[in-house]
């Protein structure tokens, strides 16, 4: 809105011609996104305790948690709102990229809005089925790659980091791995999302490194110079990135240890749909691989674990995800949340590095 409103006077005031630049408005984007947290968060957190929106805790979880309960949550909301509003002012809303990764933050909100809201009705830590909730997440996942492929051209190809070249055809094949990369981001997030500010940590380290890779996507000459994929207008994304890195950033200050309020699935559930969604727009879903590792880590903590105890009836991990395996084994929770960032931010840099590699 404040793009279309100052640019458009650019020819008046000379001065106003700075809000055309990318870089500008992702950087106002993500002050906005910051000051907003900050000055919304006390009194968001007052309400969500006041109507007795608060955490339930599984009971076979690690007993530290159990004085959790009753913690404000559905603290995601506050990001989704900061990251839109943020979006709306800075952005070019001309750009179809940046209705789609708000139509698939706001979806995937709603179903982890859902699901926390089951969880609080009915006091306890199961909330909406894990079928319905695959129905609706695929069914927005559905809406996100029939528009990508039937109105954006999409290419249906993979590019691979370290080999310049190699880029191989998916074919048909696209439809379930942009399944695969929406809806795994976002539930691996969602099951980062266990200790204070676990899973916000690597949401700011992946936001901030998409906003550099969206800028490069969509800018045709460094696009080249990198030898990576050029994504007509993707780069507009780089304002959305850099609100959610920032609106991260914000609410941290309220989600470190011990938490004054958590995401909920709310939030975590959208920042991962929106975050796998920008990683399929601008071609980088195996970086995403990389760059979230961390969300693969915990992600793969749990199938083995499945797996393991339904085969065997045996368990791999003390507990999963696997930042309780790490809680079980001596491990305080500061630590663990501090040592996880380490790795994310470590993971972050390896993927950056893969830009000069090719």
């Amino acid at each position: 809105m404040l793009y279309h409103l100052f640019y458009s006077f650019h020819d008046v005031v000379p001065g106003f011609n700075v809000f055309r630049y990318i870089t500008f408005r992702a950087l106002c984007a993500g002050l906005t996104a910051l000051v907003l947290s900050f000055a919304l968060g006390p009194l968001f957190i007052r309400v969500l305790a006041n109507r007795q929106i608060g955490q339930t805790i599984r009971e076979d979880g690690p007993q530290s948690h159990l004085k959790k309960r009753g913690t404000p949550t559905m603290g995601g909301l506050l990001i989704l709102m900061t990251v839109v509003v943020s979006t709306l002012l800075w952005a070019d809303l001309t750009n179809r990229y940046i209705w789609l990764v708000l139509a698939v933050t706001i979806g995937f909100g709603f179903v982890g809005w859902l699901d926390d809201y089951l969880k609080i009705k009915e006091h306890n830590s199961k909330g909406l089925s894990e079928r319905a909730k695959m129905v609706l997440q695929t069914l927005i996942t559905g809406g996100v790659v029939w528009y990508l492929l039937s109105y954006m051209s999409m290419d249906t190809v993979l590019y691979v980091p370290f080999f310049r070249g190699f880029t191989p055809e998916l074919g048909w094949l696209y439809i379930p791995f942009a399944w695969f990369v929406i809806v795994g981001t976002s539930n691996s997030v969602n099951l980062t999302d266990g200790l204070d500010g676990l899973a916000i940590g690597p949401i700011i380290s992946t936001a901030a490194t998409f906003t550099l890779l969206s800028y490069l996507a969509g800018h045709s000459k460094l696009a080249a110079y990198l030898y990576i994929p050029y994504v007509l207008d993707a780069g507009e994304l780089t304002i959305f990135c850099g609100a959610i890195a920032c609106a991260g950033i914000g609410f941290l200050w309220f989600n470190t240890y011990p938490a004054q309020v958590f995401m909920g699935d709310v939030g975590a559930l959208a920042l991962g749909g929106a975050i796998g969604t920008v990683a399929l727009i601008t071609q980088n879903e195996l970086l995403l691989v990389i760059v979230g590792g961390i969300f693969v880590m915990e992600a793969i903590s749990v199938i083995t674990q499945r797996i393991s105890y339904k085969m065997t009836k045996k368990r791999v991990f003390r507990m999963a995800p696997i930042h309780h395996h790490f809680e079980l084994s001596g491990w305080a929770e500061p630590q663990v949340t501090v040592r996880f960032w380490i790795i994310s931010i470590i993971l972050a840099m390896l993927a950056l590095a893969t830009l000069k590699l090719r």
